[in-house]
């Protein structure tokens, strides 16, 4: 999205910069010492937990949760990292409701379950600020490149750093950080912590970061395999799905992972924003845009999703808080058309059933239009092997694949962990034979 493609109603400054900030603080405040104690009271210690296998990364969550308890947070936090290097980054925007937390006895028994992700927020904020606590192996002589420096990438370049392996990370943005640098909500990563994270995560040493390095622009994949001896790709899913509908190239219509990238990294209080936006998706991306918007100071915002709630990806937390926002839902409509002279003004929606359109249309008011209808995986081979759209977690002999790019698994930064870290042992294994 850029400024000099702005409708007249797209504005800067619709709220004092006082408001903007309070707006886009932590959504849930750090626990203190004592609320993190007796928050971590209430769980039983499950010995068979279910919050162990709701959890992608697998983390030991009763013996994080008993460690603080007893007073040693800093342990708690080793035991969170030596499963999910980025520990501090999901307690902030993992959907602890749908995952660990759902699981939970407490959940079951009382409908308020320990609140995991907060104490995992608490142990983990408490021991980066005192370093790196790895070392690295024996360095093995083995050079591998990992390709994005996103959740994935960085797990997988750590983990095989740990290893004893040099690592070369590659990626085509100014920062590292992936998705959790450009696309998630400014007010679940405050302060800069996923640049904080990442900086500390290099510390184990044995990384080396080159970015603005793009693959298939700046390099190949056959360049990587000839001159490393093993890669492994977090590229991600750079490509966004188009509407396929008249006046979609109308100024005011933006891919809404664009507006998030740019609202990320800009000064908010002078960020433009329309006075009536329309978000046109299910998903997180869909939900972070509207929230944000309107958090900006939009006037009306409007989400707009072609099936039912319950078929949207984005979870019944996220929605609920889209509502509380001021954000406004509207279910089974499918855009037919962004209407406008020049400029977005209005866009024509069929109200459907199952996504499918009827004949009854209805149309709403937008200076600013949104789009978050999923994003695909561009820039690789032909002959890299698929698994349906997307990558198989061993596309071809010696290279390896992890996080959204690669099937089997809904696209979450924690998922994108454990696919990373799993696949630098699997490197690890092929590399030494054992």
């Amino acid at each position: 999205m850029t400024h000099r493609q702005l409708a007249p109603g797209i504005v800067p400054g619709r709220l004092p910069a006082e408001t903007i900030a309070c707006n886009f603080a932590d959504v849930l405040a750090p626990l203190d010492p004592h609320e993190a104690r007796v928050a971590a009271d209430r769980c039983y210690f499950c010995h068979d937990a279910p919050c162990i296998t709701a959890c992608p990364t697998s983390i030991d969550i009763p013996l994080f949760i008993r460690q603080i308890a007893t007073g040693t947070p800093d342990a708690a936090a080793r035991t969170i990292w030596d499963q999910n290097i980025l520990g501090g980054m999901c307690a902030r925007v993992c959907p602890t409701e749908t995952l660990c937390e759902e699981a939970c006895v407490r959940e079951a028994a009382e409908g308020k379950p320990v609140e995991i992700g907060r104490l995992q927020r608490f142990a983990t904020d408490g021991a980066m600020a005192k370093g790196h606590p790895y070392t690295r192996a024996p360095v093995t002589g083995r050079k591998v490149a990992v390709v994005g420096a996103g959740p994935a990438g960085l797990a997988c370049a750590h983990r095989l750093a740990m290893l004893g392996h040099d690592v070369v990370v590659y990626d085509q943005r100014p920062k590292p950080g992936g998705l959790n640098e450009y696309g998630i909500a400014a007010y679940k990563a405050t302060d800069g912590f996923a640049q904080a994270e990442v900086d500390w995560l290099l510390a184990i040493g044995g990384i080396d970061l080159r970015l603005g390095q793009a693959l298939g622009r700046d390099f190949s994949l056959a360049d990587l395999r000839a001159t490393h001896d093993a890669v492994f790709l977090g590229i991600g899913l750079p490509g966004v799905n188009a509407l396929g509908i008249p006046g979609e190239g109308l100024a005011g219509v933006h891919d809404a992972v664009d507006f998030i990238a740019e609202l990320r990294q800009a000064d908010l209080s002078t960020l433009p924003i329309g006075r009536d936006v329309v978000v046109i998706g299910g998903g997180m991306t869909a939900v972070d845009a509207a929230v944000q918007s309107k958090l900006l100071g939009a006037e009306n915002v409007t989400l707009v999703y072609r099936r039912g709630r319950d078929r949207m990806s984005a979870s019944g937390y996220e929605q609920d808080h889209a509502a509380q926002a001021g954000v406004k839902l509207v279910f089974n409509a499918v855009p037919l058309q962004v209407l406008g002279q020049g400029r977005a003004e209005a866009v024509e929606f069929a109200y459907a059933v199952d996504g499918v359109p009827g004949p009854e249309t209805f149309l709403l008011k937008a200076d600013q239009v949104f789009k978050a209808i999923g994003q695909r995986l561009v820039g690789v081979p032909a002959d890299v092997a698929r698994d349906g759209a997307k990558l198989a977690p061993q596309p071809l002999p010696g290279v390896w694949a992890g996080g959204d790019c690669t099937g089997g698994g809904e696209d979450l930064t924690v998922t994108a962990v454990a696919q990373g870290r799993d696949a630098a042992h699997a490197i690890h294994t092929a590399l030494m034979g054992a």
